[in-house]
């Protein structure tokens, strides 16, 4: 008996792999990233699987040495109309009298996205002209997300935004950092009104301060709590339970099973 599959034909007979250079890609198609471990910066090394120290480890996984690795810098040409997006921001800049070098740290290419890296105090100058160039136009901040790099020394705390221009159809993703100790990045509510919640989110739970927000305030957790619950230095126990008299400590304070 003979079963079709995608290399079959309907005859059983074994067809012939198709052509890559007989079917061109999409002229606007991202490209393929293979993620080579050469490309990678490694920033530290990891133990264990949720951090735990100080305590016995009862999920199985506190051997575990693991590098903690970031993309690195991609070179152009970058592929599909990713060429094209940071060739206009070139320019864009070059027009307001600001050296791209200078807003933009570095270009990655990383699983289909392009990443640009932006110094946060050119943070604004760099998302008004990626929202006002014709050529550009990303209209629409799609979100805010906050990051937690405890390895990455100077630069421990990451805001990504993830950009879409609906007008030429394409998606771009904005990053910009902070150290620890001064854990400020300029707000770009001026530039997407869109961000007014997502940068209270990531205040909430990342302690990243947004300046020029109008109203900086906790959205999910209570105005008085303590620390940063999506951090990675937070202490995952959360609170004590107190149940029929008997006091149930927090996870990372309980017993190990020897």
């Amino acid at each position: 008996m003979t079963f079709d599959s995608p290399d079959n034909t309907g005859t059983g007979a074994s067809a012939d792999p198709p052509d890559p250079a007989a079917t061109p890609a999409p002229e606007d198609a991202a490209p393929h990233d293979d993620s080579t471990p050469s490309r990678a910066e490694v920033i530290g090394v990891r133990l264990g699987m949720f951090g735990v120290s100080g305590t016995g480890d009862t999920s199985g996984y506190g051997r575990l040495v693991r590098p903690v690795t970031l993309p690195g810098s991609t070179p152009a040409p970058y592929g599909g109309y990713f060429d094209e997006v940071v060739a206009e921001l070139h320019a864009a800049l070059g027009a307001v009298g600001t050296p791209f070098d200078t807003v933009i740290e570095k270009v990655i290419v990383f699983r289909g996205e392009l990443t640009l890296h932006v110094r946060r105090e050119h943070l604004v100058v760099a998302a008004q002209a990626l929202r006002d160039d014709a050529a550009l136009r990303f209209e629409l901040c799609l979100g805010v997300s906050g990051v937690h790099y405890p390895e990455d020394a100077g630069r421990e705390l990451h805001a990504v935004y993830h950009l879409m221009s609906i007008t030429h159809n394409r998606r771009l993703r904005v990053e910009a950092s902070a150290p620890d100790a001064d854990p400020r990045i300029p707000s770009l509510f001026s530039v997407y009104p869109t961000t007014d919640w997502h940068e209270r989110e990531t205040y909430d739970f990342f302690g990243i301060l947004f300046d020029g927000h109008p109203s900086l305030t906790r959205i999910a957790m209570p105005d008085d709590w303590r620390g940063h619950p999506q951090r990675k230095d937070y202490p995952l126990g959360g609170i004590p339970v107190e149940y029929k008299g008997a006091r149930i400590p927090p996870p990372d304070e309980r017993r190990a099973y020897q």
